[in-house]
C-alpha cells in the first residue's frame, strides 16, 4: 500500500474493514464451538482486545452479514456456526 505524501497510509475502507471484522467474528465463533455466546457476549469477549474491535456494533454487523450468507445463525439468542461453516473449517483444516 502506498502512502499519501506525508507518509500517512490511508485508512482501510468500510469494505475491508467489514470482511476483517466478519473473519474474526467467523473464526472467534468457529473456535468456540460447541460453546455458543449471545451477540452482547461475544462483543464483551471480542471487545476484550481493542486491536480487534473497537465498537460492539462491529460485532454485532459481521453477525448480521454472516447470518445473511448462511455461515453463522441464531438460536435462541446464541450464535452458533451453521454446518457450512463447520464443514469449511474441517476442509481447511484437512491441510489437503
Amino acid at each position: 500500500m502506498h502512502g499519501k505524501a506525508n507518509g500517512a497510509h490511508p485508512k482501510r475502507s468500510n469494505h475491508a474493514q467489514d470482511i476483517r471484522d466478519q473473519a474474526v467474528v467467523l473464526t472467534f465463533v468457529l473456535t468456540l464451538n460447541p460453546r455458543h455466546l449471545t451477540i452482547p457476549q461475544l462483543a464483551r469477549s471480542l471487545n476484550e482486545d481493542r486491536r480487534r474491535f473497537q465498537r460492539s456494533d462491529a460485532v454485532e454487523r459481521a453477525v448480521r452479514d454472516l447470518v445473511g450468507v448462511g455461515l453463522l445463525q441464531i438460536d435462541a439468542g446464541l450464535v452458533k456456526p451453521t454446518a457450512a461453516a463447520v464443514r469449511f473449517l474441517v476442509l481447511i483444516e484437512s491441510g489437503v
